[in-house]
């Protein structure tokens, strides 16, 4: 009866004439060129969006506004019929001008964006965790990341029915709180002057309005979650034109109206109201998921900082890496490969269309206490989408792909890598991951897809993502054998990464001494040099925009001198690594071009010069699993920032360049320092 008596009530809601001539005239006046666009497309039977601004609303008719806002069920489709309306007005003018092909269209969908309006707000525009009572049957909107999307269905809506007294047709809706079941009214809805109360109906024949209906799943992003808090997540349907514009992993702002469906009967089981939105209006933002908002003045800010470094450009970007995790002392090789790694490279498409991965991943194999975990969290809080997890608590379905049974269909819920899709995942504890788990994550990371067959479903999945692991070595770290060996990780495995630093705890008394006096030193906050060097830090704001600004402004190109020195650094390496041959391979190429060109933005400029390259060439020393050529390079947990890094340079340049003079095409130092000048 409650049912009945709901419906009753939409019947007596229907749309005045008056009302849609209003509309329809908003929709001619400001849409006309998308009413004129749907007018020309051939295919009567499709479904056609039409957008529109409800700031534009506002501006036009505030009440008309607030009704769709507080009443979205019965106004959306009073558009829709508006439309309809438009459109014939179109068609007939389009007609008169000479167009004789064009055919009257039968489905148009008002689709409303609230991007920039008032709805922009916390009541009207919540987390999916604080969706509440208050928020159904108005218009709202929510945002997340699509973690389940279902099968495109064939989805039975409304229907015409006949009075049998009065020959009165009507459109009866299904319910979605009855499982889309049709209910009904009493009596005959006609609003004519002298009710008719009939009590018979007949379904008109062929009269049943069939959508492509869809079922998505979003969860709120971890982002804006507090520790501890679990993130929530809503059921979506998509109708019509919005089904399959968006997939698992995709970054989603959907407004639509709030309500409710009947959960599952199950025996013994209290039978609930889950909550669901209807969408009627869907935007993709993965363009967007690492946008920071960068003002100009912001811009003019870095440019004065290379400008006012431009005679010791590696002070500038010393005092730049001093930013990544100012709270643990030194460790200037793993700031700089943290930075290198975030900022990445350029991607890379060849004519037949392979691609060589742009983004860079990072191991950081450690004793206990060395600060690995840290740095994880630091780069999560640089990127602006991130997953973190840990290699004990992950298995490979829940870092890749996910098949879960529901309502009797299978579908495929995404897992980390698809989820920081365009950000970086930090997995800790990798060598707590069982061997299947960590193979599923090798095409992941070089191929930046998941192919998945599972329960039937065979797709693949974006994961163009930057991982980044920390594990501690197996038991004590022995230099004398391989990392592999050191960490039971495979080569392969090891091989995808571009740097790996180890982190040996080895005994330095002068290295302790340094560290214990920075410790203490921070627990005495009235000491001036202290707080001065505090001062001069980068804060994290600034290091988030940095890093997003460089990324999308460069695409750096190597120069001739750049392309020298790495390409004989690879021969070198080909020659003297038989016993590391797994890792010295093109890879290896790759990474030294991908860390070249992130030192280039880094440094604030478009081509990678030789400095840049022969900065990827000490990372990649750095990392411990090649045969190094350069002695100097010692424990990256000892390495500190220098006092004069341009000097410090110098020295290690030079190492570098006489090391690969053994290369027979390699010029003579003297020649290299000519061109670069």
């Amino acid at each position: 009866m409650a049912m009945s008596s709901l419906h009753e009530n939409k019947m007596d809601d229907s749309p005045s004439p008056s009302q849609l001539k209003a509309e329809a005239a908003f929709l001619i006046r400001h849409h006309s060129d998308q009413l004129r666009s749907i007018a020309l497309s051939p295919d009567p039977n499709l479904h056609y969006p039409l957008h529109f601004d409800f700031a534009e609303l506002m501006d036009d008719d505030p009440p008309l506004a607030q009704s769709l806002f507080s009443q979205p069920t019965n106004h959306l489709r009073l558009f829709d019929d508006a439309a309809i309306w438009a459109h014939k007005i179109v068609l007939g003018d389009l007609k008169l001008k000479g167009h004789k092909s064009v055919v009257e269209k039968k489905f148009i969908h008002v689709r409303v964006n609230i991007s920039g309006s008032p709805l922009e707000c916390p009541e009207t525009f919540p987390r999916i965790g604080s969706v509440r009572v208050k928020h159904r049957g108005i218009l709202l909107t929510l945002k997340g990341t699509v973690i389940r999307s279902g099968a495109i269905k064939m989805y039975e809506g409304e229907r015409w029915y006949m009075c049998q007294k009065c020959k009165h047709k009507f459109l009866v809706y299904p319910e979605l709180e009855a499982r889309n079941s049709i209910s009904l009214p009493s009596y005959c809805p006609s609003l004519s002057l002298k009710p008719c109360e009939g009590m018979k109906f007949k379904e008109l024949e062929d009269s049943i309005i069939r959508h492509d209906y869809q079922e998505i799943k979003i969860q709120e992003s971890t982002q804006v979650l507090g520790v501890g808090a679990i993130p929530r997540s809503i059921p979506v349907i998509l109708k019509d034109d919005l089904v399959d514009i968006v997939k698992a992993g995709d970054d989603v702002i959907v407004t639509g109206i709030l309500t409710a469906k009947w959960s599952p009967d199950l025996k013994d089981v209290r039978c609930d109201l889950d909550p669901i939105l209807i969408a009627n209006h869907v935007r993709r933002t993965n363009e967007l998921k690492s946008e920071v908002d960068i003002p100009d003045d912001v811009i003019m800010k870095f440019k004065q900082f290379w400008s006012d470094f431009h005679d010791s450009p590696l002070k500038g970007r010393n005092a730049i890496l001093r930013g990544i995790c100012p709270q643990i002392f030194g460790l200037f090789t793993v700031k700089l490969a943290v930075a290198l790694t975030l900022i990445g490279g350029v991607q890379h498409v060849d004519a037949s269309g392979t691609k060589v991965r742009g983004e860079s991943h990072l191991l950081l194999v450690g004793d206990p206490g060395t600060g690995k975990s840290q740095f994880l969290k630091f780069a999560a809080k640089l990127s602006n989408r991130s997953v973190i997890t840990t290699g004990l608590g992950s298995t490979s379905a829940g870092l890749t792909v996910t098949a879960v049974k529901d309502g009797g269909e299978w579908m495929l819920e995404a897992g980390a890598l698809v989820l920081a899709d365009g950000g970086i995942c930090c997995i800790d504890e990798f060598d707590s991951m069982r061997e299947h788990d960590r193979s599923t994550i090798h095409e992941a990371m070089e191929q930046q897809t998941i192919s998945v067959a599972k329960a039937g479903l065979v797709t693949t999945l974006s994961t163009r993502t930057i991982v980044f692991g920390a594990t501690n070595p197996k038991g004590h770290y022995d230099p004398d054998q391989s990392l592999s060996v050191n960490t039971t990780l495979s080569g392969p495995l090891l091989s995808r990464f571009d740097i790996v630093l180890v982190l040996l705890d080895t005994k330095n008394p002068e290295w302790d001494a340094v560290v214990s006096s920075h410790i203490l030193a921070e627990g005495e906050s009235d000491k001036s040099k202290h707080d001065e060097e505090l001062a001069n830090i980068w804060p994290l704001p600034m290091l988030q925009r940095y890093i997003h600004f460089v990324k999308g402004y460069f695409k750096p190109v190597l120069t001739k001198e750049a392309e020298t020195v790495i390409s004989s650094y690879y021969q070198l390496q080909r020659k003297s690594a038989a016993h590391n041959a797994a890792r010295t391979t093109v890879r290896m190429l790759e990474s030294l071009i991908r860390l070249a060109q992130a030192h280039a933005r880094l440094m604030f400029r478009n081509e990678v010069t030789r400095l840049d390259a022969v900065t990827a060439i000490l990372c990649i020393e750095s990392s411990m699993t090649t045969s190094a050529i350069v002695d100097s390079i010692g424990n990256a947990l000892h390495s500190n920032f220098a006092e004069n890094p341009d000097q410090e340079y110098a020295k290690q340049e030079r190492l570098i360049l006489e090391k690969l003079r053994s290369i027979d095409e390699f010029p003579d130092i003297n020649d290299i320092e000519g061109l670069c000048r």
